[in-house]
C-alpha cells in the first residue's frame, strides 16, 4: 500500500510528516516512549527488539524499511546505537521535541536505577534481594534477544546474498575478533557492490515488512524530510557543543582543573566519541584507565558495575555512571561524599549522552535526503544485513555470560572461541530462560510482562537459596 492508497486520515498524517509536522500526537508518543524506556533490558539487541515490536509491529507507526534505514545510520555513529535509534525515530514522528523526549526517556530509567544501585552498593554492598531480581532479568533477556534476532532476520534478509552477508558479519565478530568498524565498512562496501551488480537483490520482498496487518502509519515511501541547510547545521552544532561543554567548564571553574569532577568530565567526553561498536568496544579501555590510571575503583568493583549495568534498563555504557559515582565518592574534595558522588555520576551521564542527540539532529535530515540515492541505500542495506549478525553475536555473548559463571577464550590459529565452562552452568538461570522462552514464543507475552515474571522468579530463587543465581 502506498501513500496514495491509504485512507484520508493516514494520508493527512503522511502529508504533515512531509512538511515536518507531527505524525503522532506528542502526548501519545510520550506515553509510548515512557513505556518502552522501562523495557530496555539486554543491551542493544534487547533494546532494538523492544522498539521493533512496539513501533513496527504493535503500533504500526513506522515501516520495516524505514526502521532498518534509521538503524543502519545509527550503527555508523559512536555511542549507544539503540538510544540513537530512539532519537531518530522520535524525530521522524514528532520533530526535534520528539527526538529529545524519546532519547531522554530512553536513558532516564537506567540513570535512576543505576544511581539507586550505586548508592546501595556503596552503603551496603550486594544484597540477596537485589541480586535475585536482576539475576532473574538476565536469563529472560536471553529469550527476548533470540526472538529479536529471528524477527529482524526474517524481515531484513530477503535474499541469500544478504543472509550470507549477515553470517559473514557474525563470524567476523564471534570467531575472528574483527574490529566492529571494519565489519560495518566491509558490509557497506558489499551492499554497494550487490546494489551495482545485482540490484534485484535489494528489492523488498513484498508487503510492509512487518508481517500481516494494516499498513504502517508512516509508510516506507512517505516520510517527512526536514530540509537540511548550512544555517541549520551550524546552529545545531553550536548549540550542541555549548550544551555539551558548559557543565564541564563550570565544574572546572568551581572545583579546579585537577578535581575528580573535571577529570571525569573530560575523560568521559572523550570516550563518548570513540564508542564505535557499542559499549563492549570501549569498556576495556575505560576499565583500564578507571582502575589503573585514576584509581576510582577496584577491578572487582568494575566487574560488579558492569553486572549492574547489564541488568538495568538503558544502554550498557551507563556503567560509566557507576564508575564516576564511586570515584567521586572516594575523592569528594570540598563536597560531602554523597553529593560528590551524585555530581560526578550526573556529569558523566550528561557528557556521555548529549553527543547522541547532536549526531542525530545533525545527520538525520541528510540521511533522509539520501534515501532516494540507490548507491547509498544499497550500502545501508548491506549494513542492515550486517546488523543481524551483530545482534546475533551480542545474543551469543549475553547468553554465555547469563547462563555460565565462567567463559574462557581459546585461540585456534586465527580463530578465537569464547567457550563457556560447562561445569559452571547456572541451573536456575537456565530454568528461567526456558520459562521466558515459553512465555515469549509460545504464549506471545509482552516483553514487560515476561520481565516482571522472571524478576519475581529470580527474587524467589535468591530468597530460598537455589543455586545458579
Amino acid at each position: 500500500m502506498t501513500a496514495t492508497d491509504q485512507p484520508s486520515g493516514l494520508r493527512a498524517r503522511a502529508d504533515r510528516a512531509a512538511r515536518g509536522g507531527e505524525v503522532i500526537p506528542l502526548r501519545q508518543a510520550t506515553r509510548t516512549w515512557f513505556a518502552i524506556s522501562w523495557q530496555t533490558f539486554g543491551g542493544p539487541a534487547g533494546q532494538i527488539a523492544v522498539m521493533q515490536r512496539a513501533l513496527v509491529e504493535d503500533k504500526r507507526w513506522i515501516g520495516q524499511q524505514r526502521f532498518n534505514h534509521a538503524l543502519s545510520y545509527c550503527m555508523l555513529l559512536p555511542g549507544p546505537e539503540a538510544q540513537q535509534l530512539a532519537i531518530y525515530t522520535g524525530w521522524l514522528l514528532n520533530g526535534t521535541r520528539g527526538g529529545l523526549i524519546a532519547g531522554g526517556l530512553f536513558v532516564l530509567p537506567g540513570v535512576l536505577a543505576l544511581l539507586a544501585l550505586s548508592a546501595l552498593y556503596v552503603a551496603f554492598g550486594s544484597t540477596a534481594a537485589v541480586t535475585g531480581v536482576f539475576a532473574g532479568l538476565a536469563p529472560a533477556v536471553v529469550a527476548i534477544v533470540v526472538q529479536a534476532v529471528s524477527r529482524v532476520a526474517r524481515r531484513s534478509l530477503t535474499h541469500p546474498l544478504l543472509i550470507a552477508l549477515a553470517a559473514a558479519s557474525f563470524a567476523a565478530l564471534a570467531l575472528f575478533s574483527v574490529p566492529f568498524p571494519a565489519v560495518i565498512a566491509a558490509a557497506a562496501l558489499a551492499g554497494w557492490l550487490i546494489g551495482r551488480f545485482k540490484p534485484e537483490t535489494l528489492k523488498p520482498s513484498g508487503g510492509h515488512g512487518a508481517g500481516d496487518g494494516p499498513a504502517p502509519l508512516i509508510p516506507d515511501d512517505a516520510l517527512h524530510h526536514e530540509q537540511p541547510s548550512r544555517r541549520r547545521t551550524w546552529r545545531i552544532l553550536a548549540l550542541g557543543l555549548l550544551l555539551w561543554a558548559v557543565p564541564v567548564v563550570a565544574v572546572a571553574a568551581l572545583t579546579g582543573a585537577g578535581s575528580v569532577f573535571t577529570t571525569q568530565g573530560v575523560f568521559f567526553s572523550g570516550t563518548a566519541l570513540v564508542t564505535f561498536g557499542g559499549a563492549y568496544a570501549v569498556l576495556a579501555y575505560v576499565a583500564q584507565q578507571a582502575v589503573q590510571t585514576y584509581g576510582w575503583l577496584s577491578p572487582k568493583e568494575m566487574v560488579s558495575g558492569l553486572a549492574l549495568a547489564e541488568t538495568t534498563p538503558g544502554p550498557l555504557i551507563m556503567v560509566v555512571q557507576f564508575v564516576a559515582f564511586l570515584g567521586a565518592y572516594r575523592d569528594p574534595g570540598a563536597f560531602d561524599p554523597w553529593a560528590a558522588a551524585l555530581l560526578g555520576a550526573l556529569l558523566t551521564t550528561w557528557v556521555t549522552f548529549v553527543p547522541c542527540f547532536l549526531f542525530i539532529f545533525l545527520g538525520a535530515p541528510y540521511i533522509e535526503r539520501l534515501r532516494g540515492n540507490r548507491r547509498v541505500s544499497a550500502a545501508l542495506t548491506g549494513i542492515t544485513a550486517a546488523v543481524v549478525g551483530v545482534i546475533a553475536n551480542l545474543a551469543l555473548y549475553f547468553a554465555e555470560h547469563a547462563l555460565f559463571t565462567d567463559v574462557d577464550e581459546k585461540a585456534l590459529g586465527p580463530v578465537t572461541l569464547a567457550l563457556p565452562d560447562l561445569a559452571t552452568l547456572r541451573p536456575t538461570a537456565l530454568a528461567i530462560t526456558v520459562i521466558a522462552a515459553l512465555l515469549v514464543f509460545t504464549f506471545r507475552w509482552s516483553v514487560l510482562r515476561t520481565l516482571g515474571v522472571c524478576a519475581a522468579l529470580g527474587l524467589g530463587a535468591a530468597l530460598v537459596g537455589l543455586p545458579g543465581i
